[in-house]
């Protein structure tokens, strides 16, 4: 069994991504680790060459800024890294996206178990979504709980993003994947970052989706659905955490949103029922 990391990457470090931590995570149970690095103008590139590593494998693409709709770079930029894969599995990770080191042998263990089970397109992780610091995660069904993350090798897809979009003929038409779990988590930290790199991000980000970008402050949210993280954070993030974990100083004059009481309403259901309200872009198909 051969198992190919992938990711896509631009301006690293001006917008504060942990990426080299986040390869370093799964880079153990790999066999190879295709980076995209789009045209970056902060040593990106550099960055992930100081890895120096022999499974890493760097292609260099500059990014067409035409594409303004609906995030079609991102899985433009991530389709170019994934077909280069040579493996069995593709593991794909957000250069914000952590794995727990106590967590490879488990993931490994679900790509072997269904290596041989042609039903099983893709394998599903549980997500922990970091807010404002890295103590204080995000549960709520407005927040993805679980998303693909490795994909079999044969399957074809695009989806910009962390989505991926089985395509079924040449017009295009397709569906979600197939699925099992993965019985591992993905460590978000994107929103941990501090909010003056998520509002660049957020400001670079946005034009590709075609929308204006509106600042970010931490403390505008619904209390409701903050948690306070009481578990261990993976070894290879670490060095990209601070010491302290910085304040998340909530706003007392911010007045819920439509979307907030909407949320609200489902955490109610989810809590009486037991569902899951929560968006899932797959289908679980074995456990």
């Amino acid at each position: 069994m051969k198992i190919s990391g992938f990711t896509f990457i631009r301006n690293a470090l001006e917008f504060d991504y942990p990426v080299t931590q986040s390869i370093k995570s799964i880079l153990p149970i790999c066999d190879e680790f295709i980076v995209n690095v789009g045209d970056s103008n902060d040593g990106t590139i550099e960055l992930i060459e100081s890895i120096n590593d022999p499974k890493i494998k760097i292609i260099t693409t500059k990014w067409n800024d035409l594409l303004r709709t609906k995030g079609f770079v991102y899985g433009q930029q991530k389709t170019i890294a994934h077909y280069s894969c040579t493996g069995d599995w593709a593991f794909y990770l957000e250069g914000d996206e952590v794995v727990h080191e106590d967590d490879l042998p488990k993931i490994y263990d679900a790509m072997r178990r269904n290596l041989d089970n042609p039903e099983v397109e893709a394998l599903v992780f549980d997500y922990l979504h970091f807010y404002g610091n890295h103590t204080t995660y995000l549960e709520s069904p407005a927040w993805y709980r679980r998303a693909p993350r490795i994909i079999r090798n044969t399957i074809r897809t695009y989806a910009p993003d962390g989505l991926f979009f089985v395509v079924l003929d040449s017009n295009k038409k397709g569906r979600y994947p197939k699925a099992a779990l993965a019985d591992a988590t993905i460590y978000h930290y994107g929103w941990a970052r501090q909010e003056r790199h998520m509002n660049m991000k957020s400001m670079s980000v946005q034009r590709y989706w075609n929308k204006a970008h509106k600042e970010i402050s931490y403390g505008d949210i619904d209390p409701a659905i903050l948690k306070e993280f009481k578990g261990t954070h993976p070894a290879a993030i670490k060095d990209w955490l601070p010491e302290v974990p910085s304040s998340l100083e909530l706003n007392p004059c911010y007045r819920l949103s439509m979307r907030d009481r909407r949320q609200r309403v489902k955490m109610l259901v989810e809590r009486f029922t037991g569902l899951d309200l929560s968006k899932k872009h797959f289908k679980i198909v074995a456990a």
